[in-house]
């Protein structure tokens, strides 16, 4: 009869992403995340694989978590317009002076490895891709509502939005002032989501 395993394979997860999206693929060795999974590596290859497999089971967990945190900011957000806003919004708040700014652990992993690894590649398209449909859904909404014109392309401007966004997050990490970012991020809400007089 299998042992059952002694550890959560939840927090094993986290804690390699944390790993990853600090010191990247590259600089993350074996030992690091021995030591920060807890786990011995003959556990860590018999659960997860090698390196690069854990990496891909954790960068898939991060973009799940990412993604069921944008479902739940624009379904529960009561107006749809102000959902929107919130996203260009939410990375000035979250990567305000505090501490390290760390960027997008896909976009970042995208940078690192995109042309050497396909599947990576691959996986960061779907992803933007399956935002891209939660934001024009949203998108959608607001025009039903009168808070943006009926005729704007949802597909179109849910990129532009998604864009603006990921750039947001990028001008962070080179030290921008926090309030050098909200000026920009109101700038893009101004321009991409202007007021509708329909609001």
């Amino acid at each position: 009869m299998a042992r059952p395993r002694a550890f959560d394979e939840t927090q094993i997860l986290n804690a390699a992403q944390e790993q990853f999206w600090d010191a990247g693929y590259a600089a993350t060795s074996m030992e690091d995340l021995m030591q920060v999974s807890g786990l011995g590596k003959g556990s860590i290859y018999a659960a997860f694989g090698d390196k690069r497999q854990l990496f891909l089971r954790a960068l898939r967990n991060y973009i799940e978590g990412n993604h069921e945190q944008l479902r739940r900011v624009l379904s529960d957000t009561p107006r749809a317009i102000d959902a929107l806003r919130m996203l260009l919004d939410a990375p000035v708040d979250e990567g305000a002076d505090s501490g390290v700014r760390r960027g997008c652990l896909l976009a970042n992993s995208t940078c690192e490895l995109g042309n050497a690894d396909p599947e990576v590649l691959a996986l960061a398209h779907a992803t933007y891709e399956t935002s891209t449909e939660l934001i024009a859904d949203c998108i959608s909404r607001a025009q039903d509502e009168g808070g943006l014109p009926a005729q704007s392309d949802a597909i179109g401007l849910a990129r532009a939005i998604l864009t603006a966004q990921q750039g947001i997050v990028y001008m962070s990490r080179t030290g921008m002032t926090t309030a050098a970012l909200k000026a920009t991020s109101r700038s893009l809400a101004d321009h991409l989501l202007p007021a509708h007089s329909g609001a």
